[in-house]
């Protein structure tokens, strides 16, 4: 979702910063290692961050009009992310781009494993009775290539720049959504 279909905007380091957490891990592992009443203490202030940004959220150039092709072929859409169901609603509302997907196509951390775990594709997958032939991942980080592979679904890696660091981890590489119709 973010950076995907909406623009960027998280500052993991400032993040990261914070919550005092290590800089050097990603979030929802530092925090999982942490003593259960402080996990759960920094956990409402990662919500709480994360809600500020996802009122910022902007969709990504042509997103709008790519959800739309794609829902005019029945595809089916969901969405898989690291962060929280609150938070992921509010990022598709304030981007203009909730009515393309249902709540229950909504995998955040609440209801699956975090990627890089497969747990939130093999879900999805397992709703809309699919096969992983029939499936694709698109993501914007490793994490996301990662549990794309992990479940055998083909990646796509999506990177604006177009420098593509995490290019090995992925089946084809894009820089703006549309350019998955040329695939």
């Amino acid at each position: 979702m973010d950076g995907t279909l909406t623009i960027a905007q998280h500052d993991f380091i400032a993040i990261k910063t914070e919550l005092g957490i290590p800089i050097e891990k990603d979030i929802l592992t530092s925090l999982s290692q942490l003593p259960q009443t402080l996990r759960e203490q920094k956990q409402l202030e990662l919500d709480e961050i994360e809600f500020k940004i996802a009122k910022l959220a902007k969709a990504s150039h042509g997103c709008y009009n790519f959800l739309q092709e794609l829902q005019s072929f029945s595809t089916k859409l969901g969405i898989l992310t690291r962060n929280s169901f609150k938070n992921s609603i509010e990022t598709l509302t304030a981007a203009g781009i909730s009515k393309f997907f249902s709540h229950t196509d909504i995998v955040c951390r609440e209801k699956a494993k975090p990627k890089p775990n497969p747990d939130g594709i093999l879900y999805l997958m397992k709703q809309w009775n699919a096969l992983p032939k029939e499936t694709i991942m698109v993501g914007d980080y490793v994490f996301d290539l990662e549990a794309g592979k992990k479940a055998n679904v083909e990646t796509v890696y999506i990177d604006p720049s177009g420098l593509f660091p995490f290019k090995k981890e992925a089946n084809f590489h894009i820089t703006k959504l549309e350019d998955i119709f040329s695939l």
